[in-house]
């Protein structure tokens, strides 16, 4: 496309903003251009909650309303709040972020489409989409025919490029991986019944084993790897940055010091790379889907290959929300 992908947000919450902030903050995405917001929150509240953020601090900006708008910067962008999102003037909208979470039902997405929008790009896994995309994993898959696209979720952002590179340099034969991972707006702040009932514990003061949507996302992903890849998770005391830590057989046996100078001669956008020995607080805001920390690759004497990075799972996410909806919008 020659002119800037026009992008709707739907669902103000962490990623929303988040997105907004990135595409406003960032350099990253000229081509980009947020032409709407739809929440139900107050027009005061979405304000305010974008301008101060608990994690990533004050916006380094001007935040405002006026009437059906946010005026950020000086620059208006049209607010509104409907429930319904067939609802919402979505005409001349390339890609629809739905970041409302609820889109596991195709039906939701398909009411963006209804009201206007060319593609929806959903924040997080719908088995019902057309496909399930990760950057630097299977995004060459992603064609025309898909107007309802799945981002997956953070965690399979950070571990299936990770595992795409591992495979294509070694070949993987079986993993575990865990996510050790901040608390989120799912847990309870105080102790509250919900299914699982570990999860039902104050989020900020256990770490809480727990399973991860990212096992069958990979295996979604990369069906070539599909039954290799155990994961689990333990969600931890912190509010921002996760960590991946995944061990591995692989048919061929680099040393751990093969194994560095391949992952750092591999780091990207995508796939960061650090040898610095870094805390989970270093790495907040950090843009790519995962940051490798190269002191903590090892080997075991069985055989066994360490692998450790750490990602910030909003900001790193929404990145990618950003950079998938550029991919989309040249679709159309």
């Amino acid at each position: 496309m020659t002119r800037a992908v026009r992008v709707a947000i739907n669902g103000f919450g962490r990623i929303g903003r988040s997105v907004l902030r990135a595409a406003l903050t960032r350099t990253d995405w000229p081509g980009v251009e947020i032409v709407a917001i739809n929440d139900i929150a107050p027009p005061e509240t979405c304000a305010y909650l974008f301008q101060y953020d608990s994690v990533f601090g004050p916006y380094p900006g001007t935040v405002e309303t006026a009437p059906r708008a946010l005026v950020i910067d000086g620059r208006r962008i049209p607010l509104s709040h409907v429930s319904d999102l067939g609802a919402v003037p979505l005409a001349d909208v390339d890609v629809l972020m739905e970041c409302t979470g609820r889109a596991k039902d195709r039906a939701v997405a398909e009411a963006g489409l209804a009201a206007g929008a060319a593609r929806v790009l959903i924040s997080g896994p719908s088995p019902q989409a057309d496909l399930t995309v990760v950057l630097g994993a299977n995004d060459d898959l992603l064609a025309p025919a898909h107007r309802i696209v799945s981002n997956a979720s953070c965690t399979t952002n950070a571990v299936a490029p990770l595992v795409q590179v591992l495979d294509e340099a070694y070949g993987l034969e079986t993993a575990l991986m865990t996510t050790i991972h901040c608390y989120t707006g799912s847990q309870p702040t105080v102790d509250a019944p919900t299914g699982d009932l570990a999860r039902s514990r104050a989020a900020a003061l256990s770490m809480v084993p727990t399973s991860t949507s990212a096992e069958a996302l990979v295996d979604l992903v990369l069906p070539h790897l599909a039954g290799r890849i155990t994961g689990s998770a333990v969600r931890v005391p912190t509010a921002s940055v996760s960590a991946i830590d995944l061990a591995l057989i692989t048919e061929d046996a680099p040393t751990a010091e093969e194994a560095r100078e391949m992952l750092r001669g591999t780091a990207g956008p995508i796939l960061g790379f650090t040898e610095q020995p870094l805390v989970s607080s270093d790495l907040r805001a950090r843009p790519e889907s995962l940051v490798i920390a190269g002191p903590e690759i090892k080997r075991s004497k069985g055989g066994m290959l360490r692998v450790f990075g750490w990602y910030d799972n909003e900001w790193g996410f929404s990145c990618r929300m950003l950079d998938v909806a550029v991919r989309m919008g040249e679709l159309a």
